[in-house]
């Protein structure tokens, strides 16, 4: 488990150690030792030992993914079927009642009063941005602040969905999508399909200003909840890691199967987009199925997974992906590595690889070398498109200023209707006054 030290207030920081992790709040932690979807235990901030814990909220079929506590109550924010639940409990162990939240959407954080009764939580949807609400005691949800809803989108417009599909090894996969209230599984709905897949990060609802215009504009976006993920725990999690990571790809192209065979796109309306470890999802499916996409979007990608942890500070992801260094670890990594994929006689789609000159996270070498490669072995194919945008002043993403991030989705939402054919309508969103 992690190893935490109290602070004055009885609060802890930590590092987490072997795969397992705990955060503490008071005396009050969430665990994931012996509990894979993580429990909530109180232990005594003096006698911090294993053996002096008291459950307070027991594991259960949701993953726990946040808590806090006020003076009277726990509050406790779950993952069910990758969407936000939040329930209140005693500090004895008793879940008091649930809160209802506005709908399909996440909490992204929660805060108690610890001397009153009164829960913020910060919400957010595909159709809402964030927003700040206050929870009283008896369970009561109201809304405190919001952020503006853009100019010329109309959330009652957008459907939002989710459904399943199953994997290549037979395993269910929850899938998210967005889209207009007319648009009907013709076959031919422009659609962006999103992944990430790795880290135990949870990709759940949330407002994307790009997502919101291009669905307004008549497209639909697909967000599947991908092994590798925290969506459902730390078993979740593990069966898309090391060894395992291919059932990330195949529950990837399973989604984009799926998606066909329900009628909503084509290949040839059909795009996929992922950034990071993300880069890394759709670098494998440019390389593994090419004949699925019409076009790519690969940002601050990892593509060369036999020497990746050699640079910056990618060493520290040896745990989730395993190194070429070790035999064994090598043969999984060289089984998937786009780089060692690419192929002269495959037709591939448009890919647009992106990267950053001051990324400090996922070295520039990955798109550079990959989109490089691509570029000589598509060289005569005239209808080939192998692009790559370099970001200048700017990193891996985060923080990144408002200004280049308009240039980014600009970019990238153009750079999706230029291969994917024109969308239903004009979107609202982008009208001038």
């Amino acid at each position: 488990m992690s190893r935490r030290r109290p602070t004055a207030d009885g609060s802890c920081s930590s590092r987490s150690a072997g795969g397992y992790r705990a955060t503490c709040t008071s005396s009050r932690l969430r665990t994931n030792l012996g509990a894979p979807n993580y429990t909530i235990a109180r232990a005594p901030v003096n006698a911090p030992a294993r053996g002096n814990w008291k459950t307070v909220v027991p594991e259960s079929d949701n993953t726990i993914e946040l808590f806090d506590v006020s003076r009277d109550r726990v509050a406790v924010v779950t993952l069910e079927q990758a969407t936000s639940r939040v329930a209140l409990w005693t500090h004895d162990g008793v879940k008091a009642r649930d809160v209802r939240l506005p709908g399909l959407g996440t909490v992204a954080a929660v805060q108690a009063d610890p001397v009153g009764e009164i829960v913020t939580l910060y919400y957010e949807s595909f159709t809402a941005p964030a927003a700040t609400y206050s929870v009283s005691g008896d369970g009561t949800l109201s809304e405190f602040v919001r952020l503006a809803t853009p100019r010329g989108f109309d959330p009652s417009s957008i459907v939002v969905e989710q459904t399943s599909y199953t994997s290549k090894d037979g395993t269910a996969i929850s899938m998210f999508l967005v889209h207009r209230r007319e648009a009907s599984a013709t076959g031919d709905v422009p659609t962006i399909l999103s992944g990430y897949g790795g880290f135990n990060i949870s990709r759940t609802p949330a407002y994307f200003p790009g997502v919101a215009a291009w669905v307004e504009a008549g497209g639909l976006f697909a967000l599947p909840n991908l092994r590798g993920g925290g969506e459902y725990g730390e078993t979740w999690h593990r069966a898309g890691m090391l060894e395992k990571k291919q059932n990330v790809f195949d529950d990837f192209h399973a989604a984009a199967e799926a998606l066909v065979a329900r009628g909503w796109t084509s290949r040839e309306r059909l795009g996929i987009s992922g950034g990071s470890n993300g880069g890394l999802l759709t670098g494998a499916a440019l390389t593994q199925r090419p004949e699925l996409f019409k076009a790519v979007y690969c940002a601050v990608p990892l593509l060369d997974m036999l020497r990746y942890q050699n640079f910056l500070i990618a060493r520290f992801w040896i745990a989730e992906y395993g190194s070429a260094e070790d035999k064994i670890q090598y043969r999984w990594l060289r089984a998937y590595s786009p780089y060692h994929h690419v192929r002269a006689e495959v037709r591939y789609p448009a890919v647009l690889f992106t990267t950053a000159e001051g990324d400090s996270r996922v070295d520039p070498m990955h798109a550079r070398k990959m989109a490089a490669l691509m570029q000589r072995v598509t060289a005569n194919d005239t209808d080939a498109a192998v692009l790559l945008r370099v970001e200048r002043d700017a990193g891996h993403g985060i923080g990144k200023p408002l200004g280049k991030q308009v240039e980014d989705l600009a970019d990238q939402y153009s750079f999706f209707a230029w291969q994917l054919g024109p969308l239903p309508r004009a979107s609202a969103m982008l009208g001038t006054s």
